[in-house]
């Protein structure tokens, strides 16, 4: 992707004139926020709601989509307090009471459809779900990310669970190894690998979390490069082998990789190794996935 190319994002299409204009102003304002770059860009471009309101909120996002395909550099986000992003977990009284009552087999409630998240209402519904269900919570994730809610139609209307696709983590050593990427290859190929980072069912149906995932990477594969541009190769993702086997993921043919050394992102010094050790599994989106990533196309 250059900036001779066009670039569509939330209904508008961005011509390479504009597009070398915002990388201007990305350069040309590094020491102010990125929202305020955001509001710059919307007045520079017009780009407005019906009600004469910047949409300074989606040309954060589509700025960061630019920063994922390498287009720009935006300069860090500031934080208050904590380096780790602010997580939203509500606990449940009694630790057990369900969202949905729903019990049986798949087949008796099938089909299940997904719905992408874009409105407010869709976003604190399936940031209530995750931060009161998920065991990891709701934390806003880095980067580029494709959220979903899942709906069965029989007997009623209901949500189910929901699943979330995000920018991949930037090094993981049996991942990267499995690939066979040196440094300089992960940097330009990492954007075509996707992590998928929460996967929650909030219904006990047999079944479910498997269904939701199959459906959920064969959108991925549609709405990825709708928004950000970039063709999705591979899916990753972790699970806490102290909690989870993983069985969604290898009845949907994920492959384990190895492990983890158990320090996260955040762990720079080496303090935390074994902590927090998680299973790596990939699914490949299409044919010789690493192979063309480790090729660098």
């Amino acid at each position: 992707m250059d900036m001779t190319e066009t670039q569509r994002f939330c209904g508008r299409t961005f011509t390479g004139e504009e597009l070398r204009l915002i990388a201007q102003v990305v350069g040309d304002c590094a020491g102010i926020s990125r929202l305020e770059i955001a509001h710059t860009v919307c007045e520079l471009l017009d780009w407005k709601r019906p009600g004469g309101g910047l949409k300074a909120r989606e040309c954060r996002d589509f700025l960061e989509m630019l920063e994922f395909q390498a287009m720009l550099k935006l300069p860090g986000k500031k934080y208050t307090g904590e380096i780790t992003a602010r997580r939203i977990r509500e606990v449940v009284a009694d630790g057990k009471t369900p969202y949905s009552a729903l019990t049986g087999d798949i087949s008796m409630f099938a089909p299940v459809c997904l719905e992408r998240v874009e409105n407010r209402s869709q976003r604190e519904l399936f940031k209530q779900l995750v931060g009161r269900y998920h065991y990891l919570g709701y934390a806003m994730p880095y980067g580029a990310r494709l959220q979903y809610l899942a709906y069965v139609e029989r007997p009623r209307r209901e949500v189910v669970g929901c699943i979330q696709y995000s920018s991949p983590a930037w090094r993981m050593k049996v991942r990267d190894q499995w690939i066979g990427w040196d440094d300089a290859t992960r940097g330009l190929c990492l954007q075509h690998v996707v992590n998928n980072s929460r996967l929650l069912v909030v219904a006990d149906i047999r079944n479910l979390a498997s269904t939701i995932l199959s459906r959920s990477l064969k959108q991925l594969c549609r709405d990825w490069p709708n928004r950000y541009g970039v063709t999705p190769l591979l899916v990753e993702t972790l699970v806490d082998k102290k909690r989870f086997h993983g069985g969604c993921y290898r009845a949907a043919n994920f492959l384990v990789l190895g492990e983890t050394a158990g320090r996260g992102r955040m762990d720079r010094q080496w303090k935390r190794q074994g902590e927090s050790v998680k299973t790596v599994m990939v699914y490949p989106l299409v044919k010789n996935a690493a192979r063309r990533l480790a090729a660098g196309r």
